[in-house]
């Protein structure tokens, strides 16, 4: 591995915009917010370090052995948060980025995207509620956030255009165009220098021309580059710059091995499918990529389903890979029933609360007619009572693990096909988890 000379900003990006900079499998999906992002635009400003990145450059002949995707642009909170696939024709190396990708998609989405979250009291389904947003720059004032000291925001073109004695708002990725070191000077001499008084004229110099100087001129990234070949070794490399400073999530770093040893199958396409497809289902849904994972391991039968390494080995993975469609059709199936009760996102208060309903579905094999048959009244309204029970009582508060391992075993022994409702209530009596209400109540 070794270190490299820096690159400017804007090299970086144009690589990313040709698709020369790619993001393996093993990395996760993007997850800063708008704030995180305006907070690293003003310590480039403010020539803070911002560490350095990690380049894998894959040799030509070993680009068609991996899966990569491209960066995220135009990111969307509720339907563009997953990084398209890349389509690689093997005539070229590539590089692909093993840390700093949350900084480096921050930069493209600052620079030539644009970022949509949910406006609040809005409903999460009403495309509305999701209004585009591009990073801008006050020319003229500070931030009044006290640990900023430039004032960068994500603003809809509506309220860019809102410019007051206070505010001059300028969209941060025509600086890309500002190549001149005259051009900052232009600009300000046409929008600026004549309406404002002489603070703020100097104030927008300063800002403008440190803008440029911080995305055009400066080498700012600073990177090693590793060159080995072997997954397994990247992989290991990954896990370990990751396992300090903020963490991924552990359903981060196990997805990376998932999709490192599955054989037939894309993890991690599989995974974000299905995360999707279920959250679509009735009204919505919340689950994530840890709701998965940790459902794959329960309904597998392993005997340790933690999330840690150990749990995510080569015969685990394949095991989870073979059952794959099972799993997930159970899955949506108990996600289905649910939603048939009544529930969605605002009312489920625990995603955990579907796993042994689920794992129920799985063990009997269940059909899709299982939601609409009548055959099947009394254990619809076994596994109805039972959730209405636990979330009542908030059974998976604190340790879930300890409520999900004796619910599987005595379904596990179930000999009858219905759903175990009195011997789980049986099971938690006297704990502190039990479900059963004080007379009086």
């Amino acid at each position: 591995m070794s270190y490299e000379t820096a690159l400017t900003i804007k090299s970086v990006i144009e690589k990313i915009h040709k698709k020369e900079y790619l993001l393996p499998t093993i990395q996760r999906e993007f997850v800063w917010d708008t704030y995180q992002i305006e907070r690293l635009f003003d310590s480039l400003m403010r020539d803070y370090p911002i560490s350095s990145f990690l380049f894998w450059e894959v040799d030509k002949d070993n680009v068609n052995n991996y899966e990569f995707y491209e960066f995220i642009r135009n990111y969307n909170e509720r339907n563009n948060r997953h990084n398209p696939k890349a389509s690689i024709n093997g005539d070229d190396k590539i590089t692909a980025i093993l840390d700093g990708q949350q900084r480096l998609t921050s930069l493209y989405i600052a620079l030539k995207g644009s970022f949509a979250y949910k406006l609040p009291r809005k409903r999460y389904d009403n495309p509305d509620a999701y209004p585009d947003r591009k990073l801008y720059v006050n020319l003229i004032s500070k931030s009044s956030d006290d640990d900023l000291e430039y004032d960068f925001s994500f603003l809809t073109e509506d309220e860019s255009n809102k410019n007051d004695e206070t505010h001059f708002w300028f969209q941060v990725g025509n600086i890309l165009e500002m190549t001149g070191a005259e051009a900052p000077y232009k600009f300000l001499s046409e929008f600026i220098f004549d309406e404002y008084p002489k603070e703020k004229r100097d104030f927008a110099i300063t800002c403008l021309s440190k803008l440029r100087n911080v995305i055009i001129e400066k080498g700012i990234l600073s990177y090693y580059r590793e060159t080995s070949q072997s997954l397994d070794k990247v992989l290991n490399i990954f896990i370990r710059i990751n396992s300090g400073g903020t963490k991924l999530s552990y359903s981060d770093l196990l997805l990376s091995i998932a999709t490192a040893q599955w054989e037939t199958k894309d993890a991690r396409e599989e995974i974000i499918t299905i995360v999707d497809e279920i959250n679509e289902i009735g009204n919505g849904f919340n689950v994530d990529k840890d709701f998965i994972l940790k459902s794959s391991l329960i309904l597998s039968d392993f005997k340790d389903f933690a999330f840690k390494v150990d749990n995510f080995n080569k015969s685990n993975m394949l095991k989870i890979e073979k059952n794959w469609d099972s799993i997930t059709k159970s899955l949506k199936l108990a996600v289905q029933l649910v939603s048939s009760f009544g529930y969605d996102r605002e009312t489920l208060s625990s995603n955990n609360a579907l796993i042994p309903i689920a794992y129920y579905l799985y063990k009997i094999q269940a059909k899709d007619s299982f939601i609409t048959s009548n055959s099947n009244l009394e254990d619809k309204k076994r596994i109805r009572k039972w959730l209405v029970l636990s979330l009542i009582k908030r059974a998976f508060s604190g340790q879930p693990d300890n409520v999900l391992r004796p619910i599987r075993e005595l379904i596990q022994k179930e000999e009858q096909a219905e759903y175990p409702l009195d011997k789980i209530v049986d099971k938690f009596k006297g704990t502190n988890k039990t479900l059963v209400f004080s007379e009086g109540l």
